[in-house]
């Protein structure tokens, strides 16, 4: 999860193609910040941990409505988008068809809080199902939540990759080189995920991933975001990174933060 709410950090400055496309670019500068991706992946996780991991669909999906629309509203300003934030001022609030890669970059959490593939994946459909409950949007989070508990329990990258292509049928054939030139802006999960995934096949280690999934622009906080997750759970995160994070992160950021680090698997 600190690796997710780090990619987010520094892809922040990039978003929008605002890079050059390189990996070679300053890390840590005034312009890394957190966004709503950050925001999210800790509501996601408050929802999951105060609701209780064991809980039922109807419990974690209250609990999810509830913390989102809490932090939203406490980070008004964090960068959402207008579907969105229309759903965090909803007094009912309802889901509306998304498919866009928030349900990817919020999920982080989900991968390091059960035992089996099965359930993280069953859990992170529910934390996307509350916005995002097109196919796409729940595939994105099914998809990164996955990774992420096969890269925590021991699979290797090869094994990842296959069971990310059987599973959810993404295209993980292009290289970083071949996605870099042509690939832009694009908030969509089914063009997001994939690429985020290949960045994180391709990195040599942590912040290689991160540089690398930096590098191929795009949403690239985002990107980052999901990528990071993957990476931190793959490899671990560097403690002077983890540092670097904590210190851009409130105080009531860090308490869920915490807890996670007292619950998860």
């Amino acid at each position: 999860m600190y690796g997710a709410i780090l990619g987010d950090m520094v892809g922040a400055p990039y978003e929008f193609d605002m890079g050059n496309k390189s990996k070679d670019f300053e890390m840590w500068n005034r312009r890394v910040r957190f966004t709503d991706d950050s925001v999210m992946t800790i509501a996601v996780a408050d929802a999951v941990i105060t609701a209780g991991v064991d809980s039922g669909e109807k419990e974690i999906k209250d609990a999810l409505v509830k913390k989102m629309q809490g932090w939203g509203r406490r980070y008004p300003d964090a960068g959402y988008g207008g579907r969105f934030v229309f759903w965090l001022g909803s007094r009912e609030p309802e889901p509306y068809g998304s498919y866009g890669n928030g349900s990817a970059m919020r999920v982080s959490s989900v991968g390091w809080l059960y035992d089996t593939i099965e359930k993280t994946r069953e859990v992170a459909r529910w934390t996307a199902e509350v916005t995002h409950n097109h196919p796409e949007g729940i595939k994105g989070a099914e998809a990164t939540a996955s990774v992420i508990f096969m890269a925590r329990t021991g699979a290797s990258k090869e094994e990842i990759k296959d069971y990310v292509i059987r599973e959810f049928g993404y295209d993980l054939s292009r290289s970083c080189d071949e996605i870099r030139p042509g690939y832009h802006h694009d908030e969509s999960c089914q063009r997001t995920v994939p690429e985020a995934i290949t960045a994180f096949l391709e990195g040599e280690n942590f912040e290689d991933v991160i540089r690398t999934a930096v590098s191929l622009g795009g949403d690239c906080d985002t990107l980052t975001c999901i990528a990071g997750g993957m990476a931190e759970a793959f490899y671990g995160i560097p403690e002077d990174m983890k540092k670097e994070t904590c210190a851009r992160l409130d105080a009531d950021m860090l308490k869920v933060l915490g807890e996670f680090e007292r619950v998860r698997k």
